[in-house]
């Protein structure tokens, strides 16, 4: 794996570290977001990361690396590409985690999932969760940052390029809330209303 340092300062260099009043995917609020869309925007950055994570898993006999969409396609053929595996994506339909676009899963094959950010790991999950039912077999998981430092176990192997302590609280207890004094951004850009702000 790349040094702690080095992540770090690939992290800095491409501003994917971002401080303010986020929503996350978890329905959780954060005073910090790992923005990890702004490394992909830099081939050599990506195949940097990708390349320590691949060599993680490189005699695990990875079949397939699924990266859940969007966030995870381009983790997952960057990595795929270095395992000589295929590269496939999940994506929500009507909620529910599934395979589209003619992609299949064969039984028996051992299904690496490639993420770029987790907290609660609910979307890994329920890849993992998906391979199997395909009749695969999930045989790892690969991230860009684990803001849970290690604590999510999903039951099969899992390496983060990076780990971090990063706060998150449930909305109704955010402190950042009770200040009201930064907006609520949901990552991409919008700003969701305070409860305060909200017309009834």
């Amino acid at each position: 794996m790349l040094s702690r340092d080095r992540v770090e300062e690939i992290f800095s260099e491409t501003g994917a570290l971002l401080e303010g009043h986020f929503l996350l995917t978890s329905g959780r609020h954060s005073g910090q977001y790992m923005q990890t869309a702004h490394i992909l925007q830099y081939p050599r950055y990506t195949e940097e990361l990708a390349q320590s994570l691949a060599e993680e898993f490189a005699c695990d006999g990875i079949d397939v690396v699924a990266g859940p969409a969007i966030a995870g396609i381009i983790l997952a053929y960057e990595i795929a590409r270095r395992l000589n595996a295929r590269s496939l994506f999940t994506e929500r339909e009507n909620g529910v985690m599934t395979l589209r676009r003619g992609f299949i899963i064969e039984r028996g094959e051992r299904v690496l999932v490639a993420e770029n950010v987790i907290t609660t790991g609910g979307t890994v999950f329920e890849t993992l969760n998906l391979i199997r039912e395909r009749g695969g077999v999930a045989a790892g998981v690969a991230v860009l940052a684990d803001r849970s430092m290690g604590t999510i176990d999903f039951g099969v192997k899992l390496r983060a390029a990076y780990t971090a302590d990063v706060k998150s609280w449930e909305a109704d207890v955010c402190p950042l809330c009770k200040e009201n004094a930064i907006p609520l951004v949901k990552p991409g850009g919008r700003i969701i209303p305070q409860a305060s702000e909200v017309k009834a």
